[in-house]
């Protein structure tokens, strides 16, 4: 029986329910039709082979990257992507790196022309990115001449969605994607899916995301990943408001010195800036780290110890294998 405070359908924004959505054997046509919407490409996919999510790289200090979804469509093109939650201050730099991974696995042993297969990297983000300061939710990068602005490498392709900045209402969609997008923000608010979706491929991610058609393996599975979900929006909100209440005190520490009516001014603007950049990012550093980790394998060994299957753990937790076994 379905819990009812977990409403009728899964979060597509914790991890088991995008994979749930996009990175299953079931949902591999919901991922060709959302792909086949975003991406500006002649041909479209027509069938996909997931890959395995760890890649390694090429020297064994090489950090070990996971990916929430990895996938290689009919012409060896070569997708990540990727659901990310937190704001990162290096997320383009993370993302690069990622990919490089994809490009050292094209190397060929013995005589090679270096000819190389083009690579995507799509990250959906619940924040916004500071390098895209525009009301544009859609950010596409290639490699390009900064005079000409001629792209001059096709092969290497960086695709952002701002989910934060997508505010259409239904009324206002102007395409496929969009009504992909609406989808995702609007999930967990359905009771039901809403008539305009009959017909469409979108219904089938519906019936994927009802719980009440999963097993109770998929549900429970579902019911801890959104705990560490809900745990983790938690200490990212009082990351934050920790940041803002330190910002206010050092603002307030200045305003003394300087004088009252012209610390006040300046102290509480310098201090909110840097006592929000501050904080937020040890917050969000320290809470993150410590107790969403420390939650995730307090969730593992519990599920260890229930007999769950090791791939549920890793899908409720995002722990790895090797992590999970050496609880």
């Amino acid at each position: 029986m379905t819990d009812k405070s977990l409403g009728t359908f899964i979060n597509p924004f914790t991890d088991f329910g995008f994979k749930k959505i996009f990175g299953s054997e079931e949902s591999k046509p919901l991922l060709i039709s959302f792909l086949n919407d975003l991406l500006p490409i002649k041909h479209k996919i027509v069938s996909l082979e997931f890959k395995n999510i760890e890649k390694l790289g090429m020297l064994e200090e090489d950090r070990r990257a996971i990916f929430d979804i990895y996938c290689r469509d009919e012409k060896n093109q070569e997708f990540i992507v990727e659901l990310q939650r937190a704001k990162q201050e290096h997320f383009q730099d993370r993302a690069t790196y990622y990919a490089s991974f994809l490009i050292q696995d094209q190397a060929k042993k013995g005589k090679w022309d270096f000819e190389l297969t083009p690579i995507y990297f799509i990250g959906i983000l619940d924040f916004s990115l500071a390098s895209f300061p525009d009301d544009h939710y859609l950010h596409f990068g290639q490699l390009t001449d900064i005079y000409s602005k001629e792209v001059t490498f096709k092969k290497l392709n960086f695709i952002y969605i701002e989910m934060a900045k997508f505010k259409k209402q239904e009324s206002e969609l102007a395409n496929h994607l969009e009504w992909w997008l609406y989808f995702l923000r609007e999930l967990v608010t359905f009771d039901d899916m809403p008539r305009e979706f009959q017909g469409d491929i979108i219904e089938e991610a519906f019936a994927l995301a009802k719980l009440a058609n999963m097993s109770y393996e998929d549900r429970h599975a579902y019911e801890l990943s959104l705990k560490y979900y809900r745990d983790f929006i938690n200490v990212l909100d009082t990351a934050k408001q920790e940041g803002i209440e330190i910002g206010m005190e050092k603002g307030i520490e200045i305003g003394i010195e300087q004088g009252v009516k012209k610390g006040i001014e300046q102290g509480v603007k310098q201090g909110i800036e840097q006592g929000v950049k501050q904080g937020i990012e040890q917050g969000v550093k320290k809470g993150i780290e410590q107790g969403i980790e420390q939650e995730r394998i307090k969730v593992a060994i519990a599920l260890k110890k229930n007999n769950v299957p090791l791939e549920l753990i890793m899908v409720a937790t995002g722990l790895t294998c090797e992590e999970i076994e050496r609880l």
